[in-house]
């Protein structure tokens, strides 16, 4: 190697682009969201709802519940914690599933996977955009 080469940091790399890092950020955003904020949401709506804990007896009637989900925040807030969280599953699959042996068939897992969580998030917006 001459004094003016520099090495490829990712040996295994061809030297193209690739998609990955736009599906790790989507990974990692599902992830955030599934494990911060669904958690919070389970709590609000699956434990006080139902246990009637503060204002959250009022809060579950379907008048309110319907005005709520009116607000153009919350249709963007729901959609997120829906949208995301599905590209993390689908990466986490697509992922598990080449480390189980079926690495030989990475390209149409990812368009499986991918294509799946893409087709649910477009369904997600549909039925918000319809509520």
């Amino acid at each position: 190697m001459s004094a003016h080469t520099v090495p490829n940091p990712l040996p295994h790399s061809k030297g193209g682009r690739t998609h990955e890092p736009f599906w790790w950020s989507l990974f990692s955003a599902g992830g955030v969201v599934a494990a911060f904020v669904m958690p919070v949401l389970i709590f609000l709506t699956g434990l006080a709802g139902a246990f009637g804990w503060g204002a959250a007896q009022e809060a579950f009637t379907y008048d309110h519940i319907a005005n709520l989900i009116s607000n153009p925040l919350i249709k963007i807030f729901l959609f997120v914690c829906v949208s995301l969280p599905l590209f993390h599953c689908a990466h986490r699959i697509r992922h598990s599933l080449v480390d189980v042996g079926l690495g030989g068939i990475k390209t149409p897992l990812a368009v499986v996977s991918y294509l799946s969580a893409a087709v649910l998030t477009v369904f997600c917006a549909f039925v918000l955009l319809r509520i």
